[in-house]
C-alpha cells in the first residue's frame, strides 16, 4: 500500500485522499458501464460496520449482494448455489398450491426455518441467474475467498482497500478505510451512483431504439399506403380509359348504324 499512504504519525498510516479519489473515479467509470451493458455488479460485505449500509444502498439499485457469510464455492459452483435458490423458490410454491396445509406441524417448522436460513444466505442473490460481471468487496482481507474464487474465474474485482491489504490482490482497488462507517458510507454511494447511471443510460438508448423502429414502422406503413394509393389511381385511370373507350366505341357504332338507316 505505499504508493497510497500519504504519511505515518503516531504509527498510524494515512492515505492519500487524492489518490483515493482518482481510483474512485476509473474503479466508478468501470462499474458503469458494465451496468450499461446490462451485466450485475455483485457487492459483498459482511463485516458488521458495511452490511447495513451496503444492503439499504445496492437494494435501490437492483444489483445482488451477500451481507451474511459468503457461502463457499459460490462463484466457482454456481450451479449448486443456483439449486438452493430454487429449493427456496419450491418451498414458496408448497405454500400457495395448499401442499404446506398437508404437512405436520414438526414438518412445517422444518421446512420454514429451512426457508428462513435459505433467505437470510441467498435471499439477496435470487435474481442472479448467472456468474456476475464484477465484484465489489468491503475489506479483500475479511472476504479473501469472495477474492480467490473471482480470481480463479477471471471475474474482475473493484475493492475498498485498506492500508494491512496487498491491492495488488484485486484489479480495481480504492484506497480507502474499510473500518470506519462514514468512509464506506461515502465510497458505496458514489459506485452506487455511477452504476445508476449507467444503468440510465442503458434505458434510455433501448427508449431511443424502440422509438427508432415505431418510426422506422410507421414510415414503412406509409410507403406502403403511398404505394397502395399511386396503384389504385393506375387502376382507376386505366379502367377509365377502358371506359373512354367502350363509350367511344359504342358512340361510333349508334352513329354508324343512323348512317345505315338514313341510307
Amino acid at each position: 500500500m505505499a504508493p497510497y499512504i500519504f504519511m505515518e504519525k503516531n504509527g498510524i498510516h494515512i492515505i492519500d485522499l487524492q489518490k483515493t479519489a482518482e481510483k474512485l473515479e476509473v474503479a466508478g467509470n468501470a462499474m458503469k458501464q458494465i451496468a450499461k451493458s446490462g451485466r450485475k455488479i455483485l457487492f459483498v460485505a459482511t463485516k458488521k460496520q458495511a452490511k447495513d449500509i451496503v444492503a439499504e444502498r445496492v437494494q435501490k439499485i437492483n444489483m445482488p449482494y451477500v451481507t451474511e457469510r459468503w457461502p463457499g464455492g459460490m462463484l466457482t459452483n454456481f450451479p449448486t448455489i443456483r439449486k438452493a435458490v430454487k429449493k427456496m423458490s419450491s418451498i414458496d410454491n408448497m405454500a400457495t398450491d395448499g401442499t404446506f396445509d398437508t404437512l405436520s406441524k414438526r414438518e412445517k417448522l422444518q421446512i420454514t426455518r429451512q426457508r428462513a436460513k435459505l433467505e437470510r444466505n441467498l435471499g439477496s442473490i435470487a435474481d442472479l441467474t448467472r456468474l456476475p460481471a464484477a465484484l465489489f468487496i468491503v475489506d479483500i482481507s475479511k472476504e479473501y475467498i469472495a477474492v480467490r474464487e473471482a480470481t480463479r474465474l477471471n471475474i474482475p474485482v473493484f475493492a475498498m482497500v485498506d492500508t494491512n491489504s496487498d491491492p495488488n490482490l484485486v484489479d480495481f482497488p480504492i484506497p480507502a478505510n474499510d473500518d470506519a462507517s462514514k468512509s464506506i458510507s461515502l465510497i458505496v454511494n458514489t459506485v452506487c451512483e455511477a452504476i445508476e447511471e449507467g444503468l440510465n443510460e442503458r434505458k434510455m438508448e433501448r427508449e431511443k431504439e424502440t422509438a427508432s423502429k415505431e418510426h422506422e414502422a410507421e414510415e414503412h406503413e406509409q410507403d406502403d399506403d403511398t404505394m397502395e394509393h399511386e396503384e389504385g389511381d393506375e387502376v382507376l385511370e386505366k379502367i377509365q380509359e377502358l371506359a373512354g373507350e367502350r363509350k367511344s366505341s359504342k358512340v361510333a357504332a349508334k352513329k354508324h348504324a343512323i348512317e345505315d338507316d338514313e341510307d
